[in-house]
């Protein structure tokens, strides 16, 4: 039996948050899937600032994922991630440079010009 720890928005806004751009592009990519999705983030070792932002479109949570939710949609945390992820907002971008998922983390000291490394 697996169990994933839930914090809503409001039980718990200073671990990871979820913007409503994000939890509406989840929704489109749940539609376009055919079965709802949830996107997975993590923090690994690499980038050119010394950590990486990493995104997947997962189906399950991990036994020990911390789930994010917001107006249906959901996002998923490792444990380990989570201590550099603590106050971040997990959003959705639509720019002329492109559309993608992005991490405003208030934790970083310094990050790189595409935003998706960072430094502690």
């Amino acid at each position: 039996m697996t169990q994933t720890l839930t914090i809503s928005r409001k039980a718990a806004p200073a671990l990871v948050t979820l913007s409503e751009s994000a939890a509406g592009r989840l929704h489109a990519l749940s539609k376009v899937e055919g079965h709802p999705v949830m996107l997975r983030v993590a923090v690994e070792g690499g980038g050119c600032s010394g950590f990486q932002y990493q995104f997947d479109l997962v189906q399950a949570a991990e036994a020990d994922d911390l789930k994010v939710e917001r107006d249906g949609a959901s996002a998923l945390v490792d444990p380990v991630s989570l201590d550099l992820l603590k106050g971040s907002v997990i959003d959705f971008v639509d720019e002329i440079a492109g559309a993608q998922f992005q991490i405003r983390n208030p934790n970083a000291k310094s990050s790189c010009g595409c935003g998706v490394s960072f430094s502690v």
